[in-house]
């Protein structure tokens, strides 16, 4: 027993500081993860560090907002339970209403019929007594008949007939008399039976109503009480729906300082979050995912911070400033790209293309922009000019970021992924790499798999940024 004892004791105790310890540490996050002293914090951190610890915070608030989530839930039920129990009672109202109404109809009416009857109870007494008068008056006639004697019925009747005659008048009208008399009494007596029967009936709908009256009034005093508690119940879901959007507020902006952390800076490309609205701008133009469309283009040229490492000398990124276009580029893309600079007023000799380099070996190039177009496939497959349709700016420019995403989008639309299928998503992606959606022999020598794996992977992680939220506003 002594056992059993210390072991309640212990779980007991056990439970207190587990709890005293999640609140202390809910309570150090809560003061370490403020938004408005996280960077300073961030700043006495490594980058790793920085990192892990804005983790910690988003889970915290992501956790918050889970628990303020559930509360929300819950009172929501509460409310729709409330709401429910409240129209019930509405309804039992409206029925007591509506029966105390109709009782006292009825009652009205039976006072009516009631105050009939008591007037033919009077009337019926009244002709009782005319009766019972009248009958009086035969009854004595008769008597006095009887005390006449024979000697003065022959002595003052001439035709004894007539007094026989009359005599017999006399029991008849007297008999008539009489059971009139008893008609009319058995009338009365039915009539006060039947007042009687309305009084009854009257007060059993008077004590029905006051009992509904009783019964409606609690029901009020009870919807009283449920609305009270109803409007409790929406305060505390206000509340709580005030601190979810704080916390998710909070969420979001340490999810954008994560985000922020994970990517290099450079001036001359567009922010992540420009890229993104320019993917928006582009998606709807085309049907083309936003987010595949900057998967497409991180790999092709990390948005913008990569527009070629040859022939561009005095750029701050040229690694290959001597490798000229025509080393690199096919002679087939030369008039192009010459026509292309020229219209823009470009110095073909310093503006900046792709190139492979290994070693010594000086591999093709020659891709433009972000979204690394080769100059034949920019003009002579009327990307240019579709890109000059959608903007209304000419010339269109393959290093200008808004065009190079329009460009991008309608390559791939052309390759079915407007579709938003993964399949045909897929097919249009490796067309980016090899001109066609099949992974041929070529195909996989240029790379193909492992290039749109990678952008496959890059569309993910955007696709989980979007979703997310991390852009939203912007």
């Amino acid at each position: 027993m002594g056992k059993e004892l210390f072991k309640k004791v212990f779980l007991v105790v056990t439970i207190i500081i587990f709890a005293v310890f999640n609140f202390s540490k809910a309570e150090d996050l809560e003061t370490e993860c403020d938004i408005n002293t996280i960077d300073t914090k961030c700043q006495q951190l490594g980058q790793l560090q920085c990192q892990d610890f804005l983790k910690k915070c988003l889970d915290y608030f992501q956790a918050q907002s889970d628990e303020y989530g559930k509360k929300i839930a819950t009172s929501q039920a509460q409310q729709k339970t409330l709401k429910t129990e409240i129209a019930n009672i509405n309804n039992k109202i409206s029925k007591l209403k509506a029966e105390i109404q109709h009782n006292n109809l009825l009652i009205k009416d039976l006072k009516f019929q009631i105050k009939d009857t008591e007037t033919s109870i009077t009337t019926t007494q009244g002709r009782i007594e005319d009766t019972k008068n009248k009958l009086a008056e035969l009854l004595r006639a008769i008597a006095q008949y009887d005390r006449i004697s024979t000697i003065e019925i022959l002595l003052s009747e001439e035709n004894l007939s007539g007094f026989f005659n009359e005599l017999t008048d006399l029991d008849a009208l007297s008999s008539k008399h009489q059971q009139l008399y008893e008609d009319i009494t058995n009338l009365k007596i039915q009539l006060e039976k039947e007042k009687e029967s309305l009084d009854e009936e009257k007060d059993s709908l008077e004590k029905q109503v006051v009992i509904s009256s009783l019964k409606a009034k609690e029901n009020e005093s009870l919807k009283s009480t449920k609305n009270n508690i109803l409007t409790e119940t929406k305060g505390e879901e206000a509340k709580y729906q005030t601190y979810l959007k704080e916390t998710q507020e909070k969420a979001q902006e340490i999810r954008k300082r994560i985000f922020e952390l994970a990517q290099i800076g450079d001036t001359e490309a567009p922010s992540y979050e420009e890229a993104y609205a320019l993917a928006k701008y582009a998606g709807a133009q085309t049907g083309v995912r936003p987010a595949l469309i900057l998967g497409l283009l991180e790999v092709e040229s990390a948005i913008g911070k990569n527009v070629g490492q040859c022939n561009c000398a005095g750029k701050t990124f040229c690694k290959y400033p001597d490798i000229s276009w025509k080393k690199i580029m096919p002679k087939s893309s030369w008039s192009a790209f010459e026509k292309i600079t020229e219209e823009l007023g470009l110095d073909p000799n310093t503006t900046p293309v792709s190139c492979s380099v290994s070693g010594n070996a000086i591999q093709a190039g020659g891709a433009m922009g972000p979204a690394q177009f080769m100059p034949s496939t920019w003009l002579n497959l009327k990307y240019k000019t579709r890109v000059e349709a959608i903007t209304g700016v000419v010339p269109a420019n393959p290093w200008r970021v808004k065009d190079a995403f329009l460009a991008a989008a309608l390559y791939l639309k052309d390759w079915g992924a407007d579709s938003q299928k993964l399949t045909k998503e897929i097919g249009a992606v490796t067309a980016y790499l090899c001109g066609t959606s099949s992974m041929t022999t070529s195909c996989t020598r240029a790379g193909g798999k492992s290039y749109r794996t990678s952008v496959m992977n890059k569309t993910a992680q955007w696709q989980e940024w979007i979703d997310q939220g991390i852009f939203n506003g912007k």
